[in-house]
């Protein structure tokens, strides 16, 4: 399986969270090719920052955390550029306001319509809104 992970999946594999462990179980599951796109690994310097300011990381731990998800990406995950189609895509998503998305979670989405990507998340209304528009979901348990 081509696995797509969200920023939601990404973020407690670097940050201890309850579901930590099952994240870890997922990433590290067989038969699966995993893939993160260059807004995730936004996101997740986003998130880690976030954390920074709000004094839940020190300095060296965030930067730590940060070294470590460059290594990862380096040499376990491919990584998908997002395109222009992929924007114009995610306009139309966020346009449908039955789905309730917000744009970069509809960038997610349309990066795995363009790709054929099973979408890894945690966050229910993305994993409703990209069964509603016919990507494949996963939401690790």
């Amino acid at each position: 399986m081509k696995a797509y992970l969200d920023t939601s999946v990404i973020v407690p594999y670097f940050i201890p969270e309850p579901c930590t462990p099952v994240i870890n179980r997922f990433v590290r599951g067989p038969d699966r090719s995993l893939i993160v796109s260059t807004l995730a690994a936004g996101e997740f310097a986003s998130a880690i920052s976030r954390l920074l300011r709000m004094n839940l990381l020190s300095q060296e731990n965030a930067v730590n955390r940060l070294t470590a998800f460059d290594g990862w990406l380096s040499t376990a995950i491919e990584t998908i550029e997002i395109e222009a189609a992929d924007v114009r895509l995610a306009g139309m998503f966020v346009r449908r306001l039955d789905l309730g998305l917000k744009m970069p979670d509809a960038i997610h989405a349309a990066v795995c319509r363009r790709h054929g990507l099973t979408l890894v998340t945690r966050d229910g209304r993305l994993d409703q809104a990209s069964q509603v528009l016919g990507i494949s979901t996963e939401i690790p348990a």
